[in-house]
Order: structure tokens, then C-alpha cells, then sequence
């Protein structure tokens, strides 16, 4: 038996469409979890076409269900009457043990879940929901104190390997 050739072109097999580069800096994130999108057909013709927007998207539980709220997805652009609405609901598709786990994680109050990134696995759209809490603007300055340290350091090093006195 021959082995079979892969068409995937490498680390461009899953392009991610959209980031959502705001919940990194606003909220802590505790874990991740790659969930699917229920769609319809116009939404996968614009989402191929690059086009959608995370911000101000988050995901909520109703009766045991997850849904993603606030994800702009333009119509698509040779699309007729039967276009979708650009800022509809769409279910997330999790296991029960997830989402019963995402329940108790998120019944307290203090935890979130934030969509971070919007991607295609395998022809399929996938979703990176994470489980966040919220920074303080404290929390936020220091976080951005520790990322000029460690640029500085960083770049001190590189001096010091290329014999560069400063």
C-alpha cells in the first residue's frame, strides 16, 4: 500500500480568519477550548472570503447551551435574498462534560467566556473560546512592565552575544 499524499500546504492548513487581540489584554485567560460553529451556507461563503470581525463577541450558556453572541459576519458579497443577518446568534458545539464544566466555572460571577480566535479545521469553522477573568487596570499595567523587562533583557543579551558594549 502506498502512502497517501496530503493536499495541506503546510502552517498555512488552518488560516485563522479572525483574533480577537483585545481579550488578551483585558481579561486573564484560564484555559481554552476549541469548539465548532453552526452555521449556514452564506456565512462559510464570507467567512472564506476573510471576512469577520470578534469584537465585542462573547458566548453565554442558556438551558445547557452555548452561544456565541455579538460575531459580525458581513453578507456575502454575491449572496441574494437568502443572505444571513451579519450579527445573528450562533450555537457552539461542545461536548456535555464541557459545557456542564464551563457551567459551574462561570456560575460564580467572576469568569467569562470571550471568543479569541475564528478558524478552519479540517473545512470546518472552529472557534477558540476562552474561560477569562477580568484585569484590573493595575493588573494591565504591570503586565505591560513585565513585556518592556523582558524585551529590554532581551535585547541587552543580543548586545552582549554580538560584542555591542551599550
Amino acid at each position: 500500500m502506498g502512502k497517501k499524499k496530503s493536499n495541506k500546504k503546510g502552517a498555512s492548513a488552518n488560516p485563522v480568519i479572525a483574533t480577537n487581540r483585545r481579550a488578551r489584554h483585558d481579561y486573564t485567560i484560564l484555559e481554552t477550548h476549541e469548539c465548532g460553529v453552526v452555521l449556514v451556507g452564506t456565512e462559510v461563503k464570507a467567512l472564506r472570503e476573510g471576512r469577520a470581525s470578534l469584537n465585542d463577541a462573547f458566548a453565554t450558556i442558556d438551558d445547557g447551551e452555548v452561544w456565541l453572541r455579538g460575531l459580525h459576519i458581513p453578507e456575502y458579497s454575491h449572496g441574494n435574498w437568502t443572505n444571513h443577518p451579519p450579527r445573528r446568534n450562533r450555537k457552539l458545539l461542545l461536548h456535555r462534560a464541557e459545557i456542564d464544566s464551563l457551567i459551574g466555572k462561570t456560575r460564580d460571577g467572576n469568569n467569562t467566556l470571550v471568543p479569541l480566535s475564528l478558524y478552519f479545521k479540517d473545512g470546518r469553522l472552529k472557534v477558540e473560546l476562552g474561560l477569562a477573568r477580568g484585569k484590573q487596570d493595575y493588573d494591565k499595567r504591570q503586565d505591560i512592565k513585565r513585556r518592556t523587562e523582558e524585551r529590554e533583557i532581551t535585547r541587552e543579551l543580543g548586545r552582549r552575544v554580538k560584542g555591542i558594549k551599550g
